[in-house]
């Protein structure tokens, strides 16, 4: 994933569910589709372990584009809906990334 320059920030959404996927799946992909649509929207990266841990960090131009995403209305839904089916907890973490390095071969 290409990011710019920092500074920009990382929401960090970790989580573990619970058992079943009654609808999981298709919504999550559904708001990470949303969330690209979403000004300041920079990209995301996601691990989901079998034991049901899961780490999604989301990259935002800023905390009013964060905000933006928080207050959309779909995501107020998932969000709900998350708390009520699918999570047995969560943390969300909002940093702002002011130096950022990779490797690659």
């Amino acid at each position: 994933m290409e990011l710019p320059e920092p500074p920009y920030y990382a929401v960090i959404f970790t989580s573990r569910r619970t058992e079943g996927d009654r609808g999981y799946a298709e919504r999550s992909t559904a708001m990470s589709k949303l969330a690209a649509q979403q000004p300041g929207y920079l990209g995301e990266t996601s691990v989901r372990e079998e034991s049901g841990l899961g780490i999604t960090v989301s990259y935002w131009k800023d905390e009013k584009s964060i905000a933006g995403w928080r207050a959309n209305l779909e995501h107020v839904e998932a969000r709900r809906q998350g708390r009520a089916e699918w999570y047995l907890d969560y943390e969300v973490q909002v940093s702002r990334v002011e130096r950022a390095y990779d490797f690659r071969r």
